[in-house]
Formats: structure tokens, C-alpha cells, sequence
């Protein structure tokens, strides 16, 4: 059974170090009214949103009661006071390469005021977090992230990379085939159902995804109160011949200056089969009026660019977006599979000690592994938890950071853990958390 964050009391160590500096960190009590609304307007400003309306904070509230919440505040600070940084966390299963799940600790709403900058407290948020998380027994934490040059020190690495794609459709053109089956328009309540459906079915075909949450599905569609641009929101799904939902498509468009043409700006193409995707993205290219269509979080092996007619047509910026952190080698490292055998001795250096040591990892030809504590001076390879958990998921290349000096290993060594570690599908995650 997956752990309840909220059972996990405040961490001990993030508690003596912040009371040492005049603070006071603990878990908020969302069930307290005051409580509950000045943590969601902290972590409202802390990404410099506009001041939640009520309907909003009734709305996030329901989703912020089902995690834990962490709050630090100034000594002898009101109930209703802001606290001046927050965090919060729950565990989800993570997908990982060869489709089994992983228990991960999903970090998210870490903000300090700027009236508080430099004093510590973001270690103490995140250092809470990841003690927490091991106290708990959760091998993974995870976060997607605002600034990428933050995380790297408390042990995290970029693992699931992903496109943002502009498409200029008079360029692009439709090279693809036409899918059978039907593209239909439904309302919002409808979308966000739709989208949630669909998402669950097809999150455990490819490593890096998550769980989504009706929040989530309510903001995209439209639904809820606190969702960006709600009114502007339009959504489709695709049915197969059988009349089968097999993928549903979250979008706005805005009209550019004063031309009567458009920009359309997909904010969650979700699919579980080729012709569902095929048949939303040409649904999207061909849409009337519309001459540039917008994507992001889109996976590295998108077939986007080989259904259009032109590829130039078609502009990919890849960029950072799920980021990993191992806590427990040997349960993270057998969990997953692997796409050739391997047998080396990984020596991991972790500044916060979760995951030190040397370890043997031994695959067998059906791609199951075996994870060892061993003693040794002369490991095969050494590496930083967070190049570690880079890796994980099989998409990022080991050649890459070796190459970056970022692994320290012969080469073959280094081939021998790219072939092994690589995953396919590519990793994907498509939603923030």
C-alpha cells in the first residue's frame, strides 16, 4: 500500500536547525480555516500569482488537503499569519523503465519570501523533505522545477527531458495517414474526466510518468475556478471505430494582433494509442484560422515531425522538466528493468549520505537486476547521486555526461551503462507537479 505523506511528522533535524535561526518549521493543519488560506496565498506569492480569489482557494484547497504541508513561519506568528516558506509533498507511483512503478516522494510548492532569502531555509525545506521521505521508506523523490541550477545540490538530476514544439501549420502542412475513428468536442467537465481517464490508462507505457489528480484535470480543462486562461479553454477526444475513448486534447487560441489568424496552444495532448495521437495532432494542424500551433511537455520520440509534410515546419527546444532523486540504490536500481546486460561496480558519492557507497549491479539477459553493497578500491565507475538519478529513467545518455566529466569510468565501462540503462519508449512527463 502507497504511503501517506501525511502520516510523516515534521523533520527533526529542519526543525532544530530553523528554531536556531529564529524560525518556526512544521506541518499546517489544513483543516484550520485561517491556516489553510494564508498557506495557499505563501505559496500563491511565492510564484508571484495574482491573489487567489475565494472560489480558487477553495478549489486548490481540496488538492493541498491531500498532501503534506509544510510551513515555516516567524515565531509566535497568528494562525491566519503567511508563512513566510512552504513545501509540500505526497507519494505517487512512478512509472519506471520496463513498466513497474516506484514508490516517489512528489515535492512541490517549495517558495521562500524574498523577505527571507538567505537564510538557510530552502535547505531546510528540501533537506526536510528528502530525510522525510527516507524515514518513510520511499526510495525516489521527485519534483519538476522552475529554476534548473537550484536542485543539483541536495542530490536531484534532470532525468526526464521533453520538447516544446512550434508548428507553422502553413509550412508543416499534413504528410501523416488519416486515422479512422472520430474527433468529437465535449465540455469542460466532460474534457476534465476525459483527459483523466485517458491519462491513467496511458502513463504506465512509458517511465517518468506519474499520476495526475482531479485538480490537475479541472485546471486544464477549464473547470476549475483557479485554472489559467478557463474561458479561452476548448477541448476534443478521439474514439475509435469502436467508439472507444482513446485520447482527448486540452487547447486555447489567441488571436495574433489584429489579423483574424490564430495561434493555438495545446495545453495537454494525451493519447494511448498511435492513431488517437495521430488524429489529435491533425486535428490541431488543420484547425480553420490557425497558423502556428503550440506544445510543451511534449516526449523526445513524439511523432509529430514524420506526420507532417514539412519537418521544417516544425521547431523543437528540448529542455529540462522531471528531476530525480535516488534515496535507496539497491531497491530504486532492482526495481526497474534494463535493455542489456551489465555487471558493474558503481561507486555513488551522496554529500547527504541516503545513497553512498559502492554497489554492484548485476543484470541478467532478461534485463532483471540484482543490487549488492560491495567494498572495493577500484570501482568500475563513479558518479554523483544526482548524475545517478539522471540516468534512472533511461533517458539521458551516460555518454553524454561522461563526456561532461560528470562520470568517471573507462570507456567501455561507459558504453556497457548506456546500453544497459537506456529506455524505450523515451521517458515522458507531461504534466507539472
Amino acid at each position: 500500500m502507497t504511503i501517506d505523506a501525511r502520516d510523516v511528522p515534521a523533520d527533526p533535524t529542519s526543525t532544530e536547525r530553523l528554531r536556531a535561526a529564529g524560525l518556526d518549521y512544521r506541518v499546517v493543519d489544513l483543516t484550520v480555516d485561517e491556516s489553510a488560506s494564508g498557506f495557499q496565498r505563501a505559496a500563491d506569492r511565492g510564484f508571484l500569482g495574482a491573489e487567489p480569489s475565494a472560489e480558487s482557494l477553495a478549489q486548490n484547497r481540496k488538492t493541498f488537503a491531500e498532501r503534506r504541508n509544510i510551513g515555516v513561519y516567524e515565531p509566535g506568528a497568528p494562525a491566519f499569519a503567511f508563512p513566510v516558506a512552504t513545501t509540500n509533498a505526497w507519494v505517487r507511483p512512478l512509472t519506471i523503465p520496463g513498466g513497474g512503478e516506484l514508490d516517489m516522494w512528489a515535492i512541490s510548492m517549495v517558495t521562500v519570501a524574498a523577505t527571507h532569502r538567505r537564510r538557510g531555509i530552502a535547505r531546510s525545506l528540501l533537506e526536510g523533505e528528502l530525510r522525510a521521505a527516507a524515514s518513510a521508506g520511499v526510495p525516489m523523490a521527485g519534483l519538476t522545477v522552475s529554476e534548473a541550477t537550484i536542485y543539483g545540490r541536495y542530490g536531484f538530476g534532470s532525468a526526464i527531458p521533453v520538447a516544446h514544439l512550434t508548428i507553422d501549420t502553413r509550412r508543416a502542412g499534413w504528410g501523416g495517414a488519416t486515422p479512422s475513428g472520430r474527433v468529437e468536442y465535449v465540455d469542460r467537465d466532460t474534457l476534465a474526466a476525459d483527459i483523466g481517464t485517458v491519462h491513467e490508462r496511458a502513463r504506465h507505457t512509458a517511465s517518468g510518468r506519474i499520476p495526475g489528480w482531479q485538480g490537475r484535470w479541472e485546471g486544464l480543462s477549464g473547470a476549475s475556478p483557479a485554472g489559467q486562461d478557463r474561458d479561452k479553454v476548448r477541448g476534443v477526444r478521439f474514439l475509435d471505430d469502436a467508439g472507444e475513448l482513446r485520447g482527448a486534447l486540452a487547447y486555447t487560441v489567441h488571436e495574433k494582433g489584429d489579423s483574424f489568424r490564430f495561434r493555438l496552444d495545446i495545453g495537454l495532448l494525451v493519447a494511448e494509442t498511435p492513431d488517437a495521437v495521430a488524429a489529435l495532432w491533425r486535428f490541431a494542424l488543420q484547425h480553420d484560422l490557425v497558423d502556428e500551433v503550440t506544445a510543451d511537455l511534449r516526449p523526445l520520440d513524439d511523432p509529430l515531425p514524420w506526420l507532417v509534410a514539412d519537418p521544417r515546419g516544425v521547431t523543437q527546444v528540448v529542455h529540462d522538466h522531471g528531476w530525480l532523486r535516488i534515496l535507496d540504490v539497491p531497491v530504486a536500481l532492482s526495481a526497474r528493468r534494463y535493455s542489456a546486460p551489465l555487471d558493474t561496480v558503481i561507486r555513488v558519492e551522496d554529500p547527504l549520505g541516503f545513497a553512498s557507497g559502492d554497489w554492484h549491479l548485476r543484470v541478467d539477459g532478461a534485463g532483471a537486476a540484482t543490487v549488492d553493497r560491495v567494498e572495493t578500491a577500484t570501482p568500475d565507475i563513479s558518479l554523483d547521486v544526482s548524475v545517478l538519478s539522471s540516468l534512472y529513467a533511461g533517458g539521458v545518455r551516460a555518454a553524454s555526461l561522461h563526456g561532461a566529466g560528470r562520470i568517471t569510468a573507462d570507456a567501455a565501462a561507459v558504453e556497457a551503462l548506456d546500453r544497459a540503462l537506456i529506455a524505450f519508449p523515451a521517458p515522458s512527463l507531461d504534466i507539472w507537479y
